[in-house]
């Protein structure tokens, strides 16, 4: 199978265009992803990313997690989608549309000297209401919410973007126990789906920085919906404004929530290396 290893700041992925090559007829998917994210016994990365053929758009993008399970979208990776489908998978389009488990999106690529510099995605309309993230309890938003957890307080809000997000303000992201307490967000009982975890200390209203525990995935370096996640936050709790610089480990993404109520995410991607691996 041929492959190309990319990442938007860092968050990096195995990139497979079905739409050139067959998968591997019984090749057991969750497995084969967790054997190919393995950082030591294989390429290594924080998910797999298959393009296949869309009726629907240019093509449709599947995200395995490196630990086998499916998410529904990631901003991180449809950037490198475009940028490899604009560079190497033939649709020379600035405009395109990419469908994933959360709807079509649309990116638009920054293109300077027939390469992508950046790209910005379109990433749709955040949604609030609890049922929607999903998230058990009463019907209605969860904005600035007690979650107790070890006997300890956290305000939680809740933000789906076609994933679940559970967003915390804290004062100092560093002080944050990221490898303790993300792994008991995620999996606490009351997101049947298990959520996104993002921690979030405010720098000004137009500017954050965040670290993220992400679900099926463990800290990344960067999360595209997890910084839209958390500007969307930041406006339902009166911290920020609707256009915010969030730093993230891996660099800088630029957020803006616009009036129509639509978000749009503005990175790079780039390739690291492509190759060729045995599908058995």
């Amino acid at each position: 199978m041929e492959f190309f290893k990319m990442h938007g700041l860092g968050n990096d992925f195995i990139l497979m265009d079905l739409t050139k090559q067959e998968w591997p007829e019984g090749r057991n998917l969750p497995e084969y992803a967790r054997r190919l994210c393995h950082r030591h016994r294989g390429i290594g990365a924080d998910g797999l990313v298959l393009i296949r053929p869309s009726p629907n758009a240019d093509v449709f993008m599947q995200i395995i997690n490196s630990d086998g399970t499916e998410a529904e979208m990631c901003g991180n990776a449809i950037r490198c989608v475009a940028k490899y489908l604009y560079e190497r998978g033939g649709i020379e389009k600035e405009v395109m549309h990419i469908e994933t488990r959360a709807g079509v999106m649309i990116p638009r690529l920054v293109v300077e000297e027939g390469r992508v510099a950046a790209v910005q995605v379109n990433m749709g309309t955040p949604r609030l209401e609890r049922e929607e993230i999903p998230m058990i309890g009463p019907g209605g938003m969860v904005i600035n919410e007690p979650l107790v957890l070890e006997g300890q307080t956290f305000y939680i809000t809740a933000v789906s973007m076609g994933n679940p997000h559970c967003v915390l303000f804290v004062p100092d992201v560093e002080q944050v126990d990221l490898y303790g307490l993300g792994p008991k967000l995620e999996n606490y009982p009351s997101f049947p789906r298990k959520t996104n975890v993002e921690f979030v200390q405010v720098l000004s209203r137009n500017e954050v920085k965040v670290r993220v525990w992400e679900r099926g995935a463990g800290p990344t370096l960067a999360c595209g919906t997890g910084a839209c996640a958390t500007v969307v936050a930041g406006v339902l709790n009166n911290l920020t404004g609707r256009k915010v610089m969030v730093h993230l480990p891996g660099g800088i993404l630029d957020i803006e929530w616009g009036e129509d109520g639509h978000l749009f995410m503005t990175g790079p991607a780039e390739e690291v290396f492509c190759g060729h691996i045995p599908c058995i």
